[in-house]
């Protein structure tokens, strides 16, 4: 039980700390798109980030691909680009918008799971099975999530409710910063 609360720490600390930055704007990209009404549609998509996030963990894990460092630094931030951007250009076609983020979720929650992959390789000792430490850590991770996601949605339904933002003017000014974020952050990482 022990381990298990330690990878779940692990886990929510992952998204939750100030060192998670990429990892929030990608949560925060992905729901810019949906209202608070959603938040069931939210959770799935959240869920499906989670996902992809463990497979590639378990993987990386149990040694079946490594990727560089410098290459998964420099693709994390990329995803959030994509989507950011994905956002802009198709914020008139929200419905289609809200199909293509839950792709979206899962493919690029395959790369952020390498992020940690390095570390959970040399934390898991080779004797030790991966059961507990993959379940703590991404519960801990989408505990997490959970939080981000109702805080977000609280801002978003007062910013919608009680200062009447109008939501394709949201989508714009988080999508765009979120871009602008995660652009630098990719053009700094650049492996070359």
């Amino acid at each position: 039980m022990q381990d298990f609360l330690f990878y779940l720490n692990l886990g929510w600390e992952h998204i939750i700390s100030l060192d998670a930055l990429d990892h929030q704007l990608f949560v925060l990209a992905l729901i810019a798109v949906y209202s608070y009404s959603d938040w069931k549609k939210i959770l799935i998509l959240v869920t499906a980030f989670t996902i992809g996030h463990s497979i590639t963990l378990a993987l990386s894990i149990l040694d079946v691909f490594r990727v560089p460092s410098d290459w998964v630094e420099f693709l994390i931030p990329l995803t959030i680009v994509l989507t950011s951007l994905d956002n802009i250009i198709m914020k008139n076609q929200k419905q289609t918008l809200m199909r293509a983020n839950y792709y979206l979720a899962l493919i690029f929650g395959l790369v952020h799971g390498m992020g940690f992959a390095n570390t959970a390789r040399v934390m898991i000792a080779k004797s030790q099975s991966i059961a507990v430490p993959l379940l703590g850590f991404n519960i801990g991770l989408e505990l997490g999530q959970i939080i981000i996601v109702g805080a977000i949605l609280i801002l978003l339904f007062i910013l919608l409710t009680i200062f009447k933002v109008n939501k394709k003017d949201w989508i714009l000014f988080v999508s765009s910063g979120v871009f602008a974020l995660s652009l630098k952050m990719t053009l700094e990482r650049i492996p070359f």
